[in-house]
């Protein structure tokens, strides 16, 4: 039995896509996407800050449409923490400063309680995800340069958020077993999904790096 339960955990592990750097998103066009989708006119104004915040705590899509006001902690002046859940299974994401002010102004302009949905739709049910990806997908098109190497990237999921957030805090020098637990993942999967990664190694944190490096600072004034 212990043979068959590593076996497909391995076989999971091999299956994994693989996610080279030059497929990632610079924070730079990270922050003029999402400064795009804060000026669409006519957006589900839900869709900026869970945009935000998919991209910011590297979570899925899904997790992020699932999560309630109760999910946050945040307090005045300093870092807080986010839950987020997939499978039954929940995890503690924190929040830098900046997320703490993001998300407490959001939740005030948008007269939400500690039960509702933290990014709902205009009758307050969670965001589809065809409306998100129709508004993502508009982005793209608007922001991202379309040369002859990079005009594949307009097809790009949502989930590059949550990608390039992860290899940022790789890069930036976060422990992998860390990154993983933020994630809800392995330290194995993000090995094999982001190999460039790996392939020096970072010998220092630098945390002020990471919170001044914050794809906020340039879309929520």
């Amino acid at each position: 039995m212990v043979h068959s339960i590593n076996f497909a955990e391995e076989f999971r592990a091999v299956s994994v896509e693989v996610m080279e750097e030059e497929w990632l998103l610079s924070a730079e066009q990270v922050r003029s996407l999402l400064k795009w989708i804060r000026g669409l006119a006519g957006a589900n104004r839900s869709v900026h800050p869970f945009m935000c915040t998919v991209a910011e705590q590297a979570l899925l899509p899904r997790e992020a449409r699932a999560l309630r006001v109760s999910d946050v902690v945040l307090p005045e002046g300093g870092g807080g923490k986010l839950t987020a859940r997939r499978n039954g299974k929940a995890r503690e994401i924190p929040l830098q400063p900046q997320s703490v002010e993001f998300l407490r102004e959001w939740i005030s302009d948008a007269g939400l309680q500690e039960g509702d949905l933290l990014f709902p739709s205009a009758r307050g049910r969670p965001l589809s995800a065809s409306d998100c990806k129709q508004v993502w997908e508009r982005a793209q098109e608007a922001v991202l340069p379309r040369d002859e190497l990079y005009w594949w990237r307009l097809g790009e999921p949502i989930t590059v958020l949550r990608d390039s957030c992860l290899v940022k805090w790789l890069t930036t020098g976060i422990s992998p077993v860390t990154v993983a637990e933020w994630a809800g993942v392995t330290q194995r999967w993000l090995e094999l999904r982001y190999p460039h990664c790996f392939r020096t190694e970072n010998t220092e944190t630098d945390r002020d790096h990471l919170s001044t490096g914050s794809v906020l600072s340039d879309v929520s004034n």
